[in-house]
């Protein structure tokens, strides 16, 4: 049997095609850092779904243009941000029948050092921010979750409506109602803080 095997790439235009990919990853680590950061609510979480998601994009799509890797990536993140809610939700309901965990009102374990006041001064500019973000992070949180994928992915991540469509694999017109909704909800809840 005779297999059709391309002749493999200069190595400089693999060098070239790598550099490309690390230097975007490079630029949306931090914004998808913070989406996961905001869906998870916990940093540590948050870092290993992005991390998995960017070896999931090299690992799977290196080879597609390079204008293909954003809705890819971002796909392949919020997939990654579900399975981890759902195995989180089997996790707890498995966890509930086990005695002598405590947990707090939201229902998740509480940890003891939370509760340990900073001796740092604050800051007045800089607690205000804070609290802003705080804010804006619960009022995200409380939001159906397509709308904060769009609102996210909008505004953090600076996609246009096309961008998001596919990224979502959705319609455009079904990003659009998402961004609207999402965008009058959180006016709603933070008209006096932002």
């Amino acid at each position: 049997m005779v297999w059709d095997n391309p002749a493999p790439a200069p190595e400089g235009a693999v060098l070239e095609y790598t550099k490309e990919l690390e230097k975007f990853l490079a630029e949306i680590e931090r914004r998808a850092f913070r989406m996961a950061q905001v869906a998870l609510r916990d940093p540590d979480d948050a870092l290993d779904v992005v991390q998995d998601a960017m070896l999931k994009l090299t690992r799977s799509y290196a080879s597609r243009p390079g204008a293909q890797w954003r809705p890819l990536f971002y796909r392949i993140l919020e997939n990654g941000i579900r399975d981890l809610q759902r195995r989180r939700t089997v996790r707890n309901r498995i966890m509930a029948w086990l005695p002598g965990l405590k947990e707090d009102p939201d229902g998740e374990t509480q940890d003891p050092l939370e509760n340990v006041a900073d001796a740092a001064p604050a800051i007045p500019e800089r607690l205000m921010q804070a609290q802003a973000m705080q804010r804006l992070e619960e009022s995200l949180r409380e939001l159906p979750a397509r709308q904060r994928e769009a609102f996210m992915l909008r505004n953090f991540e600076g996609m246009d409506v096309a961008e998001t469509a596919s990224a979502m694999a959705c319609s455009e017109g079904s990003v659009k109602t998402h961004y609207s909704r999402a965008v009058h909800a959180l006016r709603d809840r933070l008209g006096e803080v932002w």
